[in-house]
């Protein structure tokens, strides 16, 4: 056990935290574990409309209490924090015991929205560590807090983010940074690589109690399931979501940068938010982690690292069940709930209407055209969708869209069949709908740059305003329009590794 300076406690009547969430299972899942205290803590960024989705004080961003919560600098009285113990394979390799190093658990809150757990990540070493500092550093701290409520506003499956707090404490890292601890959120915390753990130990007993406590406390359509079959239907449940959570990745442009089996949530939620990057110009073999030289978790890749990451789950999960036939038909599941979710998608963002042959064609070809062009992948889908709003009324609604491409006869004969593939009716009604479906703005790296720059200067403000347009990113924002455009072409030199 770490020994950490005594921290003082309060009881916080506006955080009713309790011991249902993971830390309920025991000290062999949940290790109690004292922040280390940060000095000169302040706020960095605010999530509101968090704040009042987990049904906390309206004046909560104006309480010490608070800031030295979500900084490590203060106990909650009788709920200690924690961290876990898990494995994993890192980049296809075992990397054996791994664990909570720098992220330790409040406990869990009873919101409107059911039980979610309060996780602070950097806030000090913890027995995980591996003789690291525990630490985050305001650049990552902030990307963190940014790229998860983006993803929340485009729909896709997340943890979140409540709040970043600063210190000027210094961090080593490839330079000396300040620290930061971020405030995530999440109805668990459970990662392929909590079962892989106790299966790999032998740990039978506590893997069951694991699996159980999955079921009982998030899949209770599952709950009546008895034995071997209630195993094969919560690696079946955890298949279909990661499918559709693949879906919905490839669908925005979005790439994860690190998908070890210790970064994959069994609740099929977008977890640690490390190297990622949403595709600027479309290059299906884009690696956006200059940590991974092999290029294994490249765009493309992501489904199938995904199929795999989910054998490694089964595997672990192997000795509660009887036969390895339920398991393997289990993850072979994978193999068209993915087609058909990615396929249903990309309709989606073309307001197909119906399923036809041709279809998966269609998407086929528009991909290797973007791809030969490096088109603006979000810039893209944003001019198609308000071109075919406007083509209702106008003969030259396509030529933005046009403007794209370097091949612009190879737009044209694509365009052909779209168009007819898409028909002339209701073409207002079917942009709307496309509009609602493709977002304006994604957290691209150049902004996230330019506000961890401020940041870093003490200006918030951009982090601020980022948070707020990310939280919908749909809409116009006409007053942040350069947000929308092109990535510039410094954009391109900016490096990401695990290390972010």
């Amino acid at each position: 056990m770490l020994h950490h300076p005594e921290l003082p406690t309060a009881d916080l009547p506006w955080l009713p935290m309790n011991g249902a969430g993971f830390a309920n299972l025991g000290e062999t899942f949940a290790t109690p574990t004292a922040p280390t205290p940060l000095p000169a803590a302040h706020w960095v960024a605010c999530n509101e409309a968090l704040r009042i989705e987990l049904g906390l004080p309206s004046d909560l961003w104006q309480q010490q209490e608070a800031l030295a919560l979500f900084t490590g600098n203060r106990l909650t009285a009788n709920h200690p924090t924690y961290a876990s113990v898990y494995s994993g394979h890192q980049f296809g390799q075992w990397a054996g015991q791994l664990g909570d190093g720098r992220a330790l658990n409040l406990g869990a809150l009873q919101t409107p929205n059911g039980l979610q757990e309060l996780q602070l990540k950097g806030a000090g070493p913890t027995p995980y560590s591996r003789r690291g500092d525990g630490r985050a550093v305001l650049r990552s701290s902030i990307r963190e807090f940014l790229a998860s409520e983006a993803m929340h506003g485009l729909g896709i499956p997340t943890t979140r983010a409540l709040c970043v707090t600063g210190s000027p404490a210094q961090v080593r890292r490839e330079d000396i940074e300040t620290a930061a601890v971020v405030t995530r959120v999440a109805p668990s915390f459970v990662r392929f690589g909590h079962f892989e753990h106790f299966a790999s130990n032998g740990q039978i007993d506590e893997l069951r109690a694991l699996a159980d406590h999955v079921v009982t406390a998030h899949l209770p359509a599952l709950q009546d399931k008895q034995g071997p079959e209630r195993y094969v239907a919560l690696l079946h449940e955890v298949t279909q979501r990661t499918a559709h959570l693949m879906a919905q990745w490839q669908a925005v442009g979005f790439c994860h940068g690190v998908m070890n089996t210790d970064n994959m949530s069994v609740l099929g939620l977008t977890l640690d938010y490390g190297p990622y990057q949403y595709l600027d110009g479309f290059d299906a073999n884009h690696i956006c982690n200059h940590s991974d030289h092999q290029g294994r978790y490249a765009y493309a890749r992501q489904p199938q690292i995904a199929y795999w990451n989910l054998f490694c789950l089964g595997q672990a999960l192997m000795p509660l069940m009887d036969d390895q036939a339920p398991a393997l038909a289990a993850l072979e599941s994978f193999k068209t709930a993915f087609p058909a979710a990615m396929d249903q998608g990309m309709r989606h963002k073309l307001g197909l209407q119906g399923v036809l042959e041709g279809d998966r064609a269609l998407v086929e070809d528009l991909l290797q055209a973007l791809q030969q062009d490096r088109v603006d992948f979000t810039v893209f889908w944003r001019r198609l969708s308000m071109a075919v709003r406007e083509s209702a009324h106008s003969t030259h609604a396509f030529e933005p869209v046009r403007d794209l491409f370097m091949h612009r006869e190879v737009f044209d004969a694509w365009c052909v069949r779209y168009l007819e593939r898409l028909g002339a009716n209701k073409r207002q009604t079917t942009g709307d709908a496309m509009l609602r479906t493709n977002p304006k703005y994604i957290l691209r790296n150049h902004l996230g740059e330019l506000a961890i720059r401020q940041a870093k200067a003490g200006n918030f403000a951009m982090v601020q305003d980022l948070l707020l347009v990310l939280q919908a990113p749909f809409d116009e924002h006409p007053t942040h329009e350069a947000w929308a455009g092109l990535a510039p072409e410094w954009a391109s030199s900016i490096e990401i590794s695990c290390s972010s």
